[in-house]
């Protein structure tokens, strides 16, 4: 599913503690941990296979409002509420989910405030440019051990696509018209299938259910694969 995002703005960051105070830039889940807590201990709704709220807590994440016991959840996305509620949907019906617009509208943050209310975790992320390999989507090697002893699990080398479909939870592709097409082609049989082969090992990765994945795309972009 594609989500056309617009004319968005975007809530406040706050640090969560003296340490985090230090970091530059924290994660979505680290810098608003006690929001996500707060709607987590309150959240009676059925939630999805390793979902970490339901949808409509995360909706209530991103679009903001207050809990039955006064916890004021921020707005970390200010735009027309059907955007938000059409993207959780389709992540939880198991659809990919691909963000659009131009610069400036918030795809990224967006993407990454949805990893951390669906999963808790928004660090597993595919930066997508003109240069990204196929072992950015696949998996690469250990090549000291490869060499060493061989092809095996050992001396593989996952992708954050592989670990996302490993433990069911949620990667994040950014820039995927970026990123050339012989690479993009790699998710066909990812996002279809649900598996990704390995052929080097006669074996596959087979993706747990939860997993999902969130790309976001520059719809101005003159590079556009």
């Amino acid at each position: 599913m594609t989500v056309s995002v617009e004319q968005t703005s975007v809530g406040p960051r706050r640090h969560g503690s003296a340490a985090e105070a230090e970091v530059l830039r924290a994660h979505a889940e680290d810098a608003f941990a006690a929001e996500l807590a707060a709607l987590a201990a309150q959240d009676d709704r059925p939630r999805p296979a390793r979902w970490r709220l339901s949808p409509w807590a995360v909706a209530t994440y991103l679009l903001g409002g207050t809990l039955a016991d006064g916890t004021v959840i921020t707005p970390k996305y200010v735009g027309p509420r059907r955007i938000v509620e059409v993207a959780v949907t389709t992540l939880a019906t198991d659809r990919a989910l691909l963000l659009l617009g131009v610069p400036g509208t918030a795809k990224t943050w967006v993407s990454e405030h949805l990893a951390a209310a669906v999963s808790g975790d928004s660090t597993l992320l595919v930066q997508g440019t003109a240069g990204t390999p196929e072992e950015a989507i696949r998996y690469g090697w250990n090549y000291a051990r490869l060499l060493a002893h061989g092809p095996s699990r050992d001396a593989l080398v996952p992708s954050p696509v592989m670990r996302a479909m490993a433990d069911g939870t949620t990667v994040r592709v950014e820039e995927l018209t970026r990123v050339p097409a012989d690479v993009q082609d790699t998710l066909i049989t990812i996002l279809s299938e649900k598996t990704l082969p390995i052929p080097e090992l006669g074996q596959e990765v087979q993706a747990v259910r939860g997993f999902n994945l969130i790309a976001t795309a520059n719809d101005r972009d003159r590079g556009v694969n």
